[in-house]
């Protein structure tokens, strides 16, 4: 059995807040919305739980990845386009050659992601944050549902 290093019980009635993120996109990009989802949890008093993001879209995604050296994001996107070239056969083309590249991007990352929260910060690593990888050439606004279960402080 693995020894929890973070330790401590929750106390006080277990809760619940939903609410959604609306990210606006300029074209292929990690968007970092750390801030914003650390600010939401903020508002809502989240203290120990588990922050669920989901985005509602399928030619967009949601990744954590390092947050210092902006070379990471650079060579992400470079190996996602390799992956998932435009200008390569593809059945589906009615939205662009832009669109079926985008939906293959986001099937090999995340369309959610679970983070958990102790005394209402997100217990990512010290390199980490949350982004919404754009996938299409054009601006979207994009849509990421935050639910945070759990405890609630004063």
């Amino acid at each position: 059995m693995a020894k929890s290093t973070t330790g401590g019980r929750s106390e006080g009635p277990l809760g619940q807040a939903l609410d959604i993120l609306h990210v606006e996109t300029r074209g292929p990009a990690l968007y970092d919305e750390t801030g914003a989802v650390r600010a939401w949890l903020g508002e809502i008093g989240a203290a120990d739980g588990l922050l669920t993001l989901f985005i509602r879209h399928t030619s967009a995604s949601l990744l954590i990845q390092e947050n210092a050296d902006p070379d990471v994001h650079t060579d992400l996107l470079a190996a996602f386009e390799r992956l998932a070239p435009r200008g390569a056969h593809y059945v589906h083309a009615v939205e662009g050659p832009d669109d079926m590249p985008a939906h293959i991007k986001s099937a090999l990352t995340a369309t959610s992601l679970a983070v958990p929260v102790k005394a209402g910060r997100m217990l990512l690593g010290t390199w980490q944050g949350i982004y919404v990888a754009e996938h299409r050439d054009r601006p979207h606004r994009r849509e990421v549902v935050m639910h945070y279960l759990g405890t609630f402080g004063g």
